[in-house]
């Protein structure tokens, strides 16, 4: 067998592989909020990440739509978890929403945060949040700052 078809043979197995299951963080470990809530982080890349929630019938307001504070929260848990990539602990600076479609209970929402930028101790970054359809429910915008926290340490309690 040649180099180019053994190469080609190990890609091919290597395609036919599971993806990894998604990095289980000592931060999302003791976030009891999101895990309240349900959330499911299906994607965890230093920068980008992807979590999802079943809008439960305990999530809708007065007027029977998804309340736009648990919106809120399910974008920034994504934002959350974007934004810490090492153990330097980094938290909101501030964050906007705007708010496109509403939803109800039995629908998924899935929030996708994307790095914009990343400066020293500050980070930009940009929250898309979806229906089940791909339809556009919000966009968020979150401002980060790395602290000089550790986030080893504090599970240390040090």
């Amino acid at each position: 067998m040649t180099d180019a078809e053994t190469s080609a043979t190990t890609t091919d197995v290597a395609a036919a592989q599971p993806a990894p299951p998604v990095p289980n963080r000592a931060m999302m470990d003791r976030d009891l909020a999101s895990s309240a809530l349900g959330m499911v982080v299906e994607r965890d890349d230093p920068g980008h990440a992807v979590v999802s929630m079943r809008v439960r019938d305990d999530m809708t307001n007065g007027f029977r739509i998804t309340h736009g504070g648990l919106v809120f929260t399910l974008a920034d848990t994504a934002f959350a978890i974007a934004c810490n990539e090492d153990d330097n602990i980094t938290v909101a600076a501030g964050a906007d929403i705007t708010f496109l479609k509403s939803t109800v209970a039995g629908q998924t929402l899935t929030a996708t945060a994307v790095r914009r930028t990343r400066s020293g101790r500050t980070g930009l970054y940009d929250v898309s949040v979806v229906d089940e359809h791909g339809d556009a429910v919000a966009e968020f915008r979150g401002r980060s700052i790395t602290t000089n926290r550790s986030l080893q340490a504090e599970q240390r309690g040090a």
